[in-house]
């Protein structure tokens, strides 16, 4: 049979569920007896039951419209349409639902508002991304490619390709098929199509010259042109998934279909047309010579399998329920008419309408038919507020508020060989359903194109694998992107977007999980640590070392020079020093973290403030050449030695603010180092912190250039020189440590810090007191009265009475 032919022959499905419908109708107790019957006499204007023939031309028929929207309204008087109802079978079209242009048309279809969503959701389901749009270049496809562009920018889904389908005016004619060669080449292994039946009668054709295997194709509706003409092994659309709207079983309308024949219905002259066709033979009774009479068993169900009639199609479920619904209003109106107690009654209630209506005779043939008169006007309310349940379960309205949003059924179309195509059902759709939920698909059942084994990928970038994330590309739609490794902290697993570690943890090598953060802090175990305790305890026990040999040798010269008393409180105070490095060392508590900085500060302060009092006295004691003079009154008066106290009751009371408003307190640092949570001494106030720091160094640096300004004083037993030294000593250590503490992290800034009050304290220790120890310990006739005299010669009798007057004022 030629392709258009079948095309056309599966349509009559439409009338068969007619004439299922009235008979059901007719066999129900519970709609008035004729009911139907009554309407099909008064459609034919005669005695004979001739649907879509009018053997008068005084009354207006009433007239099922075919599928297609465009000769669905082919009148252009809007008298005639004021009067005229029509019910659609077709596909939901939202140019139809406008009741001013067409005011009393009604569709059976409900609305594909929700088609879009439908599509998405599968697209999702499957992780489809990158899509191709074949749609009717018409005012349907225009409106169902904004709908359809809005739910996928909404969830990040790109289109790679649209494609306006161009229009066949005739089922002969021929379009534009160049289009179909774009599939092969496109990146999209998706492709959604959607259109009136014009348009996909170009795609049918153009895939016979096209083979575009390897795609997955998502329709609009049952598209009977397309699903059931793959007269082909390989066809383009196997594989695909096919929408329809969601209709329930009509009980016996398969059993009527396996057993009507035409001669149940001479007066069709068409269905003896699809029986020669389908089978090559002539039914019983028929004039037709041209084939031999049909075989006694002959029935639909043993049609070809390229021309599926069993399977109830969408509009031939819309017709059957276009036709009970009629029934219903004919009932209704029957019932209350009969109500009234006679025709002449109801002929007053329809009062000046029943003119423009006209009469209606009882018919002689059925007795038993009604005899009233019904007026078209009469249907609109009636059809707007008809509602009830067919017999497949489900619930029917035509009124467009109560009607709802189509719940659609998914179909697989799969080909089997000689042409034979068949759609399976594999999962639903169904609207305003919770989150995640409206999407039901059963994976298994599924048969996918030829050319995959498993679920098809369709994406424009392979998504980031884990420990990456995606960067856009530019002038490329969203779903086009480039793969970059995670920065330090932050992990992707599955969703491609780098997130920030928690503070307790950080992330692996691959960026892809987390780890538990290691507590670490500068412990007494670490070998580093235990370096620095060390030596911390050996520099104590040396200073305490050194403070016995002076107190051992008080009487030489050497000791009681400069002022033996400063130097004792100058090796305690280093030794102070070297032990307050130890407040650093092991896991930090509030205890040890107020007395590091305020010990520190301290210490630090008495020695540096030991050293300016020394420098002082050593000026003091070469300035004086004559017993008068004032310089020799502040010598002889101790006056250096209030420096001390001066200066360390400055820093006391910068501590004692420090800790008063803003004291340190154990705290932990989780971003320096990625890997480990730091324990750590919060400062408190860094003003303070700064203001404590900043004038411990203020005094380092005062005390240097004193030093600095009494070098070239003599050096033999005096201070001068060694003690500029020690101080350059210390503040370079400081200046030094600064920028290395500021660019560490972790246990080693602890570290350097520590290191530099050990070397600090050790450069004050080494340059002050190694030459003074060497002369007690190797040179001892240097450190006598007599070794000092024959100096004397060399060096002139102003030094030795210096050196005198330094020994003299020891306090």
């Amino acid at each position: 049979m030629p392709l258009p032919l079948r095309w056309f022959w599966k349509n009559y499905q439409y009338v068969l569920a007619f004439y299922f419908a009235i008979k059901e109708i007719n066999r129900d107790l519970h709609l008035d007896h004729r009911t139907l019957e009554t309407a099909l006499l008064w459609l034919s204007g005669g005695t004979e039951f001739l649907p879509n023939y009018k053997c008068q031309t005084q009354s207006k028929p009433f007239l099922p419209p075919p599928l297609e929207r465009h000769p669905q309204v082919p009148i252009n008087s809007e008298s005639y349409l004021s009067l005229l109802v029509q019910v659609t079978y077709g596909t939901f079209d939202p140019m139809l639902s406008d009741t001013d242009q067409f005011p009393s048309l009604y569709q059976m279809a409900p609305k594909d508002s929700s088609l879009a969503h439908a599509m998405v959701s599968l697209l999702l389901h499957f992780g489809w991304t990158w899509v191709a749009l074949f749609l009717s270049d018409d005012l349907k496809g225009e409106q169902f490619l904004r709908d359809l562009k809005a739910e996928m920018v909404k969830n990040g889904i790109c289109v790679a390709l649209t494609e306006k389908l161009p229009v066949t005016k005739t089922m002969y004619g021929t379009g534009d098929v160049t289009f179909m060669s774009r599939i092969r080449v496109s990146s999209a292994n998706v492709h959604i199509l959607h259109g009136e039946a014009g348009s996909l009668v170009t795609v049918d054709m153009a895939a016979d010259f096209f083979l575009t295997t390897g795609k997955v194709w998502i329709m609009a509706a049952k598209q009977e042109i397309v699903l059931h003409e793959m007269n082909h092994m390989l066809h383009s659309f196997h594989g695909g998934f096919s929408f329809s709207p969601h209709q329930g079983e009509i009980p016996g309308f398969r059993h009527f279909l396996q057993a009507v024949t035409p001669s149940r219905y001479p007066e069709d002259f068409y269905f003896s047309k699809l029986w020669a066709y389908s089978f090559d033979c002539s039914p019983a009774g028929s004039i037709c010579e041209k084939f031999g009479e049909c075989r006694p068993n002959t029935s639909l169900e043993f049609m070809p399998g390229n021309m599926d009639i069993m399977t109830l199609s969408d509009p031939s479920y819309f017709v059957y329920n276009a036709v009970y619904a009629l029934a219903h209003v004919l009932h209704k109106i029957i019932s209350e008419k009969m109500e009234m107690g006679s025709s002449e009654d109801a002929d007053q209630a329809g009062g000046g309408k029943a003119g423009r209506c006209g009469p209606w005779a009882p018919s002689t043939s059925h007795p038993n038919t009604p005899h009233v008169q019904l007026c078209l006007l009469q249907l609109h309310p009636f059809l707007k507020n008809v509602r009830f349940t067919n017999s497949a379960g489900d619930h029917i309205s035509l009124g467009e508020k109560s009607s709802q949003m189509a719940q659609y059924d998914i179909h697989n179309a799969v080909n089997f060989p000689a042409g034979l195509g068949l759609l399976v059902k594999v999962g639903e759709f169904v609207p305003r359903s919770p989150l995640g939920q409206g999407l039901v698909i059963s994976e298994e059942m599924i048969e996918w194109p030829i050319g995959f084994t498993e679920t098809p990928r369709s994406v424009c970038s392979q998504s980031c694998l884990p420990g990456f994330r995606k960067i856009p590309q530019e002038g490329r739609p969203v779903c086009c992107f480039a793969c970059v490794f995670c920065p330090e902290g932050h992990i992707s697993n599955q969703t491609e977007r780098c997130v920030q570690c928690p503070a307790h943890e950080h992330p692996n090598s691959e960026r892809n999980r987390y780890l538990p953060k290691v507590v670490t802090f500068l412990a007494y175990e670490d070998p580093l640590g235990m370096t620095l305790f060390c030596t911390a305890l050996c520099f104590s026990a040396l200073t305490a070392a050194v403070l016995g040999v002076f107190v051992k040798h008080r009487d030489t010269p050497i000791v009681k020079a400069n002022n033996r008393a400063l130097s004792y409180i100058l090796l305690i105070s280093l030794t102070f020093c070297f032990l307050c490095s130890l407040l650093f060392i092991g896991r930090s508590s509030t205890a040890t973290c107020i007395l590091q900085e305020a010990t520190f500060g301290l210490v630090f302060t008495v020695a540096v403030s030991m050293v300016l009092a020394k420098t002082v006295t050593v000026i003091l004691a070469f300035k004086v050449t004559a017993p008068g003079r004032r310089m020799r009154r502040w010598l002889v008066s101790g006056a250096p030695n209030f420096i001390i106290p001066s200066c360390s009751l400055i820093q006391l009371t910068l501590c004692g603010v420090w800790l008063g408003t803003s004291p340190p307190f154990v705290d932990t640092d989780t971003h320096s180092d990625h890997g480990c949570i730091i324990i750590m001494c919060n400062k408190g106030s860094v003003i303070a912190f700064y203001c404590a720091l900043g004038y411990l160094g203020s005094l380092a640096l005062g005390t240097f250039t004193v030093a600095f300004l009494a070098r070239n004083l003599p050096d033999t037993f005096n201070e001068a020189k060694v003690l500029t030294f020690s101080m350059l000593v210390f503040c370079s250590v400081w200046l030094t440590f600064l920028p290395v503490y500021h660019s560490t992290k972790g246990k080693v800034m602890v570290a350097v810090e520590v290191f530099s009050i050990l070397a600090s304290s050790a450069g004050l220790l080494g340059c002050i007191f190694a030459p003074k120890c060497y002369i007690i310990l190797k040179r001892p006739d240097e450190n006598s009265l007599k070794g000092l005299k024959d100096k004397r010669g060399a060096k002139g009798n102003r030094y030795f009475t210096n050196v005198n007057t330094l020994s003299n004022y020891d306090c």
